[in-house]
């Protein structure tokens, strides 16, 4: 059994952009070597399992209902990254894991079992969820690292707040996020409710991985930016502090964090990549387990394969082989109405129910682009629709029902393939820089 020092939990987007303050010379083969996890696995470079612990135990009531943390924690992880740089410290990729994610455990007390891989935690702590993570993608995890809520939110004060943006409002009871339209730096308290939502678009935790994601990067490239990056004292002071709140491997030692911040400070947002485990089935039922994801065999092993063998995740076809657009609902579950028979017949062939294609022969379409009208109350599946539809125009209008009606214009429409593939919508392959929000015009 591995020693593990005392702490709580995070979440690890912030995390890693904490560790990004330190800035002493080092590689990330220079790190392999203070591994305790070296036998275990093959490949290169180094890999960091960042892990948040929905535990509320030891988090006072004023802090709860500050944080907007009430009600029972399930002692497992919440939070899961596999945060890889390579050899040459020329890249980082990050891999969020869902956390009901359906994996066999790896060995320990209990029968042999599978489950949700955030409830390896649950039952055997850090060293468990370590091993079961090796044992799942057969990567070598050489670090761990695990904070709590009070500890995100106080790390993310002391750096000067997170920056984080949105094309509409947010709102989410579940976490307390009340955000409106635009760019923002918020403080720790703020940021934890911006990485926490649940029910907002997109929503669920595939949603909430890629918000995540980009706390993360916008840190990093913030930080850097500021010269937080280069100073080595300033680097000891910030790796010290974290250990206050942030939980190690026994053999993960301060200098080790300045190590790990050195070769994040010599990395820009071009030089990372982020992604989330390609999913097959979205709701795999399991008996005592609910409702669980399914890695797809094929493309996660590809994703692993890419780690080990200290390659880009980015443009690797056999991570994302399909060519269709992903869409977060399945087609089958949407009814259509079309005003033309023949894109009807594409849009049936694309998985779509149209109910039927109205419209008599020969009758002119109305002048300008194609228009999707359907119900605000339906607005969260209305991307589904116009993805199988490039170029056409999203039209609410209330008290339309619950059927997609879908005018064809004059200047027609063309109707492409489209995949049911939740874990791609917002968790595909992307380069860091894509993922950062527009600085000019922050609100406080």
């Amino acid at each position: 059994m591995r020693g593990f020092s005392r702490s709580r939990f995070a979440v690890t987007a912030v995390l890693l952009a904490s560790l990004a303050s330190a800035g002493t010379i080092a590689t990330a083969d220079g790190l392999r070597g203070s591994s305790p996890y070296a036998d275990k696995g093959k490949g290169k470079g180094t890999n960091v399992l960042v892990v948040g612990i929905d535990r509320r135990d030891g988090i006072s009531a004023k802090d709860r209902n500050r944080l907007h943390v009430g009600g029972k924690g399930c002692n497992c992880t919440d939070v899961m990254m596999v945060v890889h740089l390579a050899e040459d410290g020329k890249r980082m990729s990050v891999v969020s894991i869902p956390r009901d994610s359906y994996v066999e455990f790896a060995d320990h007390a209990h029968p042999r079992h599978s489950g949700k891989i955030n409830g390896a935690f649950a039952h055997g702590g850090g060293d468990l969820a370590v091993r079961t993570v090796e044992k799942a993608t057969g990567l070598r995890i050489d670090h761990y690292l695990e904070t709590d809520f009070v500890g995100f939110a106080s790390t993310v004060d002391r750096l000067g707040g997170a920056t984080v943006c949105t094309d509409t409002p947010l709102s989410d009871l579940g976490s307390g996020l009340k955000l409106a339209a635009g760019t923002h730096r918020v403080d720790g308290n703020n940021a934890l409710r911006y990485v926490r939502a649940r029910h907002v678009s997109p929503p669920g935790d595939l949603g909430r991985v890629r918000r995540q994601q980009r706390v993360l990067i916008g840190m990093m490239s913030r930080l850097r930016a500021e010269g937080a990056l280069a100073d080595p004292a300033a680097a000891f002071l910030t790796a010290h502090r974290l250990l206050t709140s942030v939980r190690t491997d026994a053999r993960t030692s301060v200098v080790d964090l300045m190590r790990l911040g050195a070769v994040l400070s010599r990395l820009e947002a071009d030089r990372t990549e982020f992604v989330t485990v390609p999913m097959s089935d979205f709701d795999h039922r399991v008996p005592e387990w609910g409702s669980t994801l399914l890695w797809d065999k094929e493309r996660s092993a590809a994703l692993w394969a890419a780690l080990r063998e200290d390659r880009t995740v980015i443009g690797d076809p056999d991570i994302r082989p399909s060519m269709k657009v992903p869409v977060e609902f399945p087609p089958a579950a949407l009814p259509l109405r079309v005003t033309d028979a023949e894109v009807a017949r594409a849009l049936r062939a694309n998985g779509f129910v149209v109910e039927d294609a109205a419209g008599r022969p020969g009758t002119p379409r109305p002048k300008g682009p194609t228009v999707i009208t359907y119900d605000p109350y339906w607005a969260r599946y209305a991307p589904t629709v116009a993805a199988a539809l490039p170029g056409a125009q999203l039209r609410p209008v209330i008290g339309h029902g619950q059927v997609f009606t879908v005018t064809v214009g004059s200047e027609g429409a063309t109707v492409v393939e489209i995949v049911h593939d939740r874990s791609s919508v917002e968790g595909a392959p992307a380069p860091g820089g894509t993922l950062l929000c527009a600085e000019p015009g922050l609100a406080g």
